[in-house]
């Protein structure tokens, strides 16, 4: 990674940011509710942000309370909003989260027609002028309209390095659908990361296993490839070296945003030039921050408390 300016953005990022309403038990009973906000990019930019990088989301919310309480959110959180902006075409979308059994939660979208549906290339490029040393777009976005779609497509083509995050949601569109559109960002990644059932949404279609649809977008020339494995860890892979690093072990109060969590790790390392271990070794940690805490970004680390995983259970820092 070239050095960059000491005001250039790190990580630029653009998608939808909802409103999000955390209920304390079945949604259909009643009962208590928590107001805040989330969406996967914003989640990665505010992971970004904590851990002392220059983070900027763009979007569009609406001319509403909620779009106002995410854009306050957001710089309270010290990510950089200057392009993003209100728009009356559409409400703020709203997700609703409810735990439905165990460690199973189950997420409510209403982002149909959302402001952020009409998102569009005149809104995002702006942002990426001058260019930020990291691009990260996510699968979601595409799948929210033609205008975002498109919007993606031009961002990908520009001369600054990508990270795509696949980030697959059934509800928006199909696999079929997914494949169609992501499938041609490739050639225009430095960083993908999929979870294991999602990497055939990326690579070409007649690659069958995990290994071959790696080494099909390594060749593709895509510098790494992060898989995404849960509870059972996580892979990267380059031509030259391949990493695997088990789950960081914590007792579990919330998975949704997990996976944001790693990427923001992920990319703080390849920022701050760790090696591959290293940036695995980083996104373990903010992965295991968020899935400790309730809520998709509330208990992301500070730089000064990557460390707190490793001090022994029932410590107590005075």
């Amino acid at each position: 990674m070239t050095e960059p300016s000491p005001a250039a953005i790190d990580v630029a990022t653009f998608g939808e940011t909802m409103a999000t309403v955390r209920a304390e038990g079945l949604i259909r009973l009643g009962g208590g509710m928590r107001l805040s906000v989330a969406g996967a990019e914003s989640n990665v930019a505010i992971g970004l942000a904590r851990l002392g990088h220059r983070a900027r989301w763009t979007g569009l919310v609406g001319d509403d309370e909620t779009g106002e309480l995410v854009l306050r959110t957001l710089r309270a959180e010290g990510v950089d909003v200057t392009h993003a902006r209100t728009d009356p075409r559409g409400p703020t979308g709203l997700m609703l989260v409810e735990r439905r059994l165990g460690e199973l939660t189950r997420v409510i979208y209403h982002r149909s027609g959302s402001a952020a549906s009409f998102l569009g290339p005149p809104d995002v490029l702006p942002a990426l002028d001058p260019p930020p040393r990291m691009l990260h777009l996510t699968g979601i976005t595409p799948a929210l309209g033609p205008g975002p779609a498109a919007a993606v497509r031009a961002a990908a083509e520009l001369d600054v390095p990508v990270c795509l995050d696949v980030n697959h949601r059934s509800r928006l569109w199909d696999r079929e659908r997914a494949a169609n559109a992501l499938r041609p960002l490739a050639p225009h990644l430095t960083v993908a990361v999929a979870s294991e059932d999602e990497l055939d949404l990326l690579a070409p279609a007649g690659a069958a296993t995990e290994e071959e649809r790696v080494s099909a977008l390594l060749a593709a020339g895509v510098a790494q490839v992060v898989v995404k494995r849960g509870a059972a860890g996580a892979s990267a892979y380059t031509s030259a070296e391949t990493v695997h690093r088990p789950a960081r072990p914590v007792r579990v109060a919330d998975v949704v945003g997990a996976g944001d969590a790693f990427v923001a790790g992920y990319l703080s390392g390849l920022l701050d030039g760790l090696g591959l271990a290293g940036r695995l070794d980083r996104a373990t940690v903010t992965g295991a921050f968020a899935v400790a805490t309730p809520g998709d970004w509330e208990g992301l680390p500070a730089r000064s408390e990557l460390a707190l995983l490793d001090a022994l259970p029932g410590t107590t820092l005075r």
